[in-house]
């Protein structure tokens, strides 16, 4: 295993990011206007972690088990999707390996997809274990993650530190439920020591690269730090998150050009421009890759809307410094995504290439279920796609966890 070392200092000054006024406040705008902007309070790890802890709680899990058992929708129909499919298998034999090799777009794939696969399938039998409480799928689960915890020593390639991330945003939430809830994992101690010797000294340090890439490790990061109970894992998550979430969601609020990272050292309009895939106009809920695809905007919502929710559930609520700009990137993306108009010239060239995948449901879920707000155009996406199932990488099942919970 290379020796990468860990740099837990953390990152530079906050930004400042959009806030929240009441639904009603808000003029009409693709979802609604981007309002006033105030500098960000500073906000540390929890003094206690929640468990289980990422990416959803007891009491949402509590209240879709409640909406399966009484075969209600469109609960009942996601949990029959992720039951039957490949993830659930109670057949499927972890494909531990030693060395997982990515590269570009992940070619070569060398342990890519069963590494991803094996991650996934533990949240999803995780899941299912709490809801049916069949000990099958918990003991499935331990058999995945303990297969790999004995086995990974190291990621290599150019797309390392993203498969690193998008590996470990699902592991610590399939222990999360597992070790808290289910017990009775005797190497729970031994996957922990994974995510921090493997996992994290390949994501700690953030990435200069497309946002998408930063987000997805904020988001492991943050869920390794939670599972490991470690403050300050836990708080350099926040504080790459800080920066990087204002540089790829832009409000008006923001000036005439979007906030950026420092250390990208775009100090141009025409650097800024170029890291922007070329779109020199900038309006409300556009993302840094909005003009280069959905796919990978998709990608970087759906992490900014995780980490927002774990955070809560740690008793940090983030939503009045972050939400705005979640839910206007859902709004500006949802628009477009729905192919009812011609997209104007001024946006990416007068097209853009779609597939914003199935990463809707938490980020609607939190700002229009709890907090109340209208979002016709996510709305209308998010409810065409359900029941939203997985993007094969680090997003599953968020239909059945958190469509219309209000917990």
């Amino acid at each position: 295993m290379r020796n990468k070392a860990l740099i837990l200092a953390a990152a530079g000054a906050a930004l400042v990011a959009g806030t929240l006024t009441s639904p009603a406040a808000a003029a009409p705008k693709y979802e609604d206007a981007a309002v006033a902007v105030q500098a960000p309070a500073a906000v540390d790890a929890p003094a206690t972690f929640t468990h289980p802890g990422v990416g959803v709680s007891r009491q949402q899990l509590d209240f879709v088990r409640a909406k399966v058992q009484a075969g209600a929708q469109p609960w009942m129909n996601a949990y029959n999707q992720a039951k039957a499919s490949t993830y659930a298998s109670l057949s499927r034999a972890p494909k531990a390996r030693a060395v997982v090799e990515c590269g570009p777009y992940s070619n070569p794939d060398i342990g890519c997809r069963d590494e991803r696969g094996d991650a996934i399938a533990a949240y999803t039998d995780a899941v299912i274990w709490y809801i049916s409480r069949d000990d099958r799928y918990a003991q499935k689960a331990i058999q995945l993650m303990d297969a790999w915890s004995a086995t990974i020593q190291d990621h290599t390639n150019s797309n390392a530190p993203l498969q690193t991330a998008w590996s470990a945003s699902s592991w610590p939430k399939a222990a999360e439920l597992i070790k808290h809830v289910y017990g009775n994992w005797p190497n729970s101690g031994r996957f922990g020591t994974m995510l921090r010797n493997v996992y994290l000294p390949e994501i700690i340090n953030g990435s200069n690269s497309n946002g998408n890439w930063e987000l997805s490790m904020t988001e492991a990061i943050q869920g390794i730090g939670v599972f490991l109970e470690d403050k300050t894992v836990y708080d350099k998550a926040i504080s790459l998150y800080r920066v990087r979430v204002p540089a790829f969601v832009y409000l008006e609020s923001d000036g005439a050009l979007p906030k950026t990272k420092p250390s990208q050292n775009l100090n141009t309009r025409d650097k800024i421009v170029a890291y922007w895939q070329g779109q020199g106009t900038f309006v409300t809920g556009l993302t840094q890759e909005t003009c280069r695809d959905f796919v990978h905007t998709g990608y970087g919502i759906s992490a900014i809307g995780h980490v927002l929710e774990t955070s809560r559930i740690q008793g940090i609520d983030l939503y009045p410094e972050f939400g705005e700009r979640l839910r206007q990137a859902l709004g500006f993306q949802s628009r477009w995504e729905r192919n009812l108009e011609p997209v104007p010239s001024w946006l990416c060239g007068g097209s853009v290439n779609r597939g914003l995948g199935p990463i809707t449901e938490v980020g609607y879920n939190a700002m229009h279920t709890r907090l109340g707000y209208a979002m016709a155009n996510t709305q209308a996406l998010t409810e065409s796609q359900r029941p939203a199932g997985t993007n094969d990488l680090f997003v599953a099942w968020e239909t059945l966890t958190h469509a219309e919970n209000p917990s």
